[in-house]
């Protein structure tokens, strides 16, 4: 286990993002208003820009006289990430976008727009040092943590996508997050944390948008979720089991050789008793790996008295990998299996196999042609 990173710790970075709004406090903004000899109110409206009006363009900040906006957006909204990339497939719903980060570092978000609701799937990490053999981000190892600026930031570009139309045409209000992209996010605790209160504080100070709309995932950090338990933050936690038996687990997700399944299950019970929130048990379908319905019928035994609900997730395979999708059959029993002791399961939706979909995928492809 020496090869995987403990719970929090910091990855060294080269040299440090730049600081921004979303990585402060109402106290940090107020400080650094006083260390720019500007009033404190300055930040607020900065705050009502970006994080209500989806603006980052100082120049439309009109309410900030002309002279100050250059120099309170260098050090409020410094620039954070460039487009390198974007990928689209559903007739323009769904988008791939891969980013380069200040340092040269590349991530991953995907957004997806449905008739009632649009989704961004964010990263947390660059890269991720959970090794997961089948995960094509787990294959490259961990870069670096994101920054809570850097991950706020893919979402608001998101919002802003959403509201200008250019998801398939009709606004809509970006209504749902998932870190469920690049890196383990209980492992960069601290910026997924302030990224979720960014999130969740009402306008000014955040998007606004529901804590019940956010979707933590975890491949089982154990002190992660019990320290997540107490932040008050009653997010869907989402735990990538994989597979319910132990000895398959500690290859399939080698962090479960440090916290076992029951281990696991017992922290994710925990959360469900504190908020309330049923809790989601994300499991990838791998042809003859994990898919026997004798691993069904003990998932069901798992799961049958918990507050938990299955999502069964189609592989998307990477390239050159010896891993890939069940068989329909196999799918179809696995479901019957588990509904039979009335574990509540659904089979996620198989969108953007056909843009490098696989989390990873298109930031080892830029990475490989440069």
């Amino acid at each position: 286990m020496s090869d995987l990173p403990l719970i929090f710790d910091e990855p060294k970075q080269k040299q440090k993002a730049p600081k921004h709004l979303a990585d402060m406090s109402k106290e940090e903004r107020k400080a650094l208003c006083e260390e720019l000899g500007i009033p404190a109110f300055r930040a607020n409206q900065v705050a009502v820009h970006y994080y209500t009006h989806l603006e980052t363009d100082p120049e439309k900040w009109s309410d900030i006289p002309a002279d100050m906006r250059e120099k309170i957006a260098n050090a409020f909204t410094p620039k954070l990430m460039e487009l390198v990339r974007t990928l689209q497939t559903d007739s323009g719903l769904t988008r791939k976008d891969l980013w380069r980060l200040h340092d040269g570092t590349l991530v991953e978000s995907v957004l997806m727009k449905y008739p009632d609701r649009a989704t961004v799937c964010i990263s947390s990490q660059a890269g991720c040092g959970m090794a997961c053999p089948f995960c094509a981000t787990g294959q490259g190892g961990l870069k670096r943590n994101l920054t809570a600026g850097e991950i706020t930031e893919q979402i608001v570009n998101a919002a802003r996508l959403c509201a200008s139309g250019e998801m398939g045409g009709e606004p809509i209000r970006l209504s749902n997050i998932v870190f469920m992209g690049m890196g383990e996010p209980l492992a960069n605790y601290k910026a997924v944390v302030q990224t979720i209160r960014n999130i969740t504080s009402p306008n000014p100070d955040g998007l606004g948008i529901s804590a019940r709309s956010v979707t933590l995932s975890t491949v089982g950090l154990v002190p992660g979720v019990e320290k997540f338990t107490e932040e008050g933050l009653p997010v869907t936690l989402a735990v990538s089991l994989h597979t319910p038996d132990d000895e398959l687990r500690d290859s399939l997700v080698p962090i479960n050789t440090r916290y076992k399944v029951r281990e696991i299950l017992a922290a994710a019970d925990a959360y469900a008793k504190k908020t309330g929130r049923r809790y989601s048990i994300e499991y990838a379908l791998i042809k003859d790996i994990n898919d026997q319905a004798w691993r069904a019928d003990l998932l069901g035994k798992l799961l049958k008295s918990r507050n938990a609900h299955v999502n069964l997730i189609p592989l998307n395979p990477t390239p050159g990998s010896k891993w890939t999708a069940s068989r329909p059959a196999d799918q179809k029993e696995f479901v019957r299996v588990l509904e039979s002791y009335g574990v509540p399961v659904t089979v996620r939706d198989t969108r953007g196999r056909e843009i490098d979909g696989a989390c990873g995928q298109l930031a080892a492809s830029e990475s490989s042609n440069k």
